[in-house]
């Protein structure tokens, strides 16, 4: 059970499956569905902060060697501005919570450092959205909601 789990942990902090893996894997392996839920939406939210400051300590150490990136960075921000001003923590919960590839705890706080926006509204949005995502994923996987796909 203790190797399943892991399982679990691990796919739930890999950039690519996150919650879409952990989540039906851990119920396909036999365990208990509240136990896989609780395991994998903490081990995704798990994942912003080393990602955030791992961010952070590559800007400052390797990024800002690089020659243009910080005009580079300062357009992206730039761009940015008005749609975070926009939708702000709503748009970066939507990110976070809809399961699709290349949306996840990784895109959403690459994203708000991107754009700068503040680590604790970031986090907050992160956690907000892999509920809502772990949530989703979990009644897919027990087939309580069904995912459309196309033909």
């Amino acid at each position: 059970m203790m190797s399943d789990i892991l399982i679990v942990v691990l796919l739930c902090i890999a950039p690519v499956s996150e919650l879409r893996g952990g989540i039906p894997v851990g119920v396909a392996l036999g365990l208990e569905p509240s136990l896989v839920f609780v395991v994998a939406v903490i081990a995704n939210m798990a994942i912003f902060w080393p990602t955030r400051l791992a961010l952070t300590w590559f800007y400052q150490t390797v990024f800002r060697k690089i020659p243009y990136f910080d005009a580079y960075l300062s357009r992206v921000r730039s761009r940015g501005q008005p749609k975070v001003e926009k939708y702000g923590l709503f748009g970066l919960i939507l990110l976070v919570a809809v399961p699709l590839p290349i949306t996840g705890a990784y895109t959403g706080t690459i994203v708000s450092w991107l754009l700068a926006m503040s680590w604790l509204r970031s986090f907050v949005a992160v956690v907000i959205g892999v509920l809502c995502a772990g949530v989703i994923v979990m009644l897919a996987t027990l087939g309580v909601i069904s995912i459309a796909t196309v033909p």
